[in-house]
């Protein structure tokens, strides 16, 4: 049998997924005077009375706040801002037990970010490394540093594209040939059955139900206290499994990862056994 490294991909939205809340509460909001309430709340008037996509609403009021506050949006500034995230318990050393796993079980697990959040802020905090690509939203800087115009929006059905990217092994955004270019399923660099998929909310669903309908899984998150939401979309057969938002190792997430990585194994090393028996079986045909 070929025993070649089975490739998994772990996605992740990252706000109320992996930090506490969402991540322009921590510092922003605050540093321009408003609540979270406040700054929300005039976000979605903002998208309402122009019919604007939600994403390209808050950065937009990110970037008029900051100068009504006689500010710039500089990129440095906003990864240190990463600084200051908070983070649900075990995530911090949530990446190197998982691997850890991977690595016994034959497999190379790669991580992924997929948000409607800022990516430099993502990038600038205390896990910002731990993952092959950051995919969320981005301003466009000047040569002076200062954001002027959103690079990247990602909205929440926006979000699909990265799973086929992540599929494909097709990664860099400005590539759209290639991503819509026909490739074999046994091409494909990590193919569904080997995605896991971990969110948080309605907002996720999108991502969700994709992967959970090509055969990988999907796993909704939640705080103490909130997991309405989780039962709902298990009712709605949208998800395949919710736990705490508590990634320490010997939690019920960290265990639930644990078997899924083991049944993507078993499953591969079983299509592998096929696919060899069946090459040598045309083999032995032809002769």
């Amino acid at each position: 049998m070929d025993r070649t490294n089975t490739m998994v991909a772990i996605m992740y939205d990252f706000d109320k997924t992996l930090t506490t809340k969402d991540m322009q509460e921590y510092t922003f909001i605050p540093k321009v005077g408003m609540t979270a309430g406040e700054f929300w709340g005039k976000s979605n008037v903002l998208a309402q009375d122009q019919g604007m996509d939600r994403i390209l609403a808050y950065m937009k009021l990110m970037l008029d706040e900051a100068t009504n506050h006689g500010r710039s949006i500089y990129r440095e500034e906003l990864v240190a801002l990463g600084q200051d995230l908070e983070f649900f318990p075990g995530v911090l050393g949530w990446f190197s037990h998982i691997n850890r796993q991977g690595q016994a079980l034959g497999m190379e697990i790669q991580h992924y970010i997929i948000s409607s959040g800022l990516k430099e802020i993502i990038e600038g905090s205390a896990i910002g490394k731990e993952f092959r690509r950051i995919y969320a939203s981005e301003y466009l800087y000047g040569q002076d540093g200062i954001a002027q115009w959103p690079k990247l929006a990602v909205n929440y059905t926006g979000k699909t594209q990265f799973l086929f990217r992540i599929n494909k092994g097709v990664l860099d955004v400005y590539e759209d040939a290639r991503l819509n270019d026909h490739t074999p399923e046994d091409e494909r660099a990590i193919p569904f059955r080997n995605m896991i998929y971990i969110g948080d909310d309605l907002t996720d669903v999108p991502c969700m139900k994709l992967v959970k309908s090509n055969g990988g899984k999907s796993i909704a998150v939640y705080q103490q206290g909130s997991m309405d939401v989780c039962r709902k979309l298990m009712r709605e057969n949208r998800i395949d499994y919710y736990a705490p938002a508590d990634y320490s190792e010997g939690e019920p997430l960290s265990s639930l990862v644990s078997a899924i990585l083991r049944k993507i194994k078993a499953e591969d090393d079983l299509i592998q056994l096929h696919n060899s028996q069946a090459r040598a079986d045309w083999c032995q045909a032809r002769n």
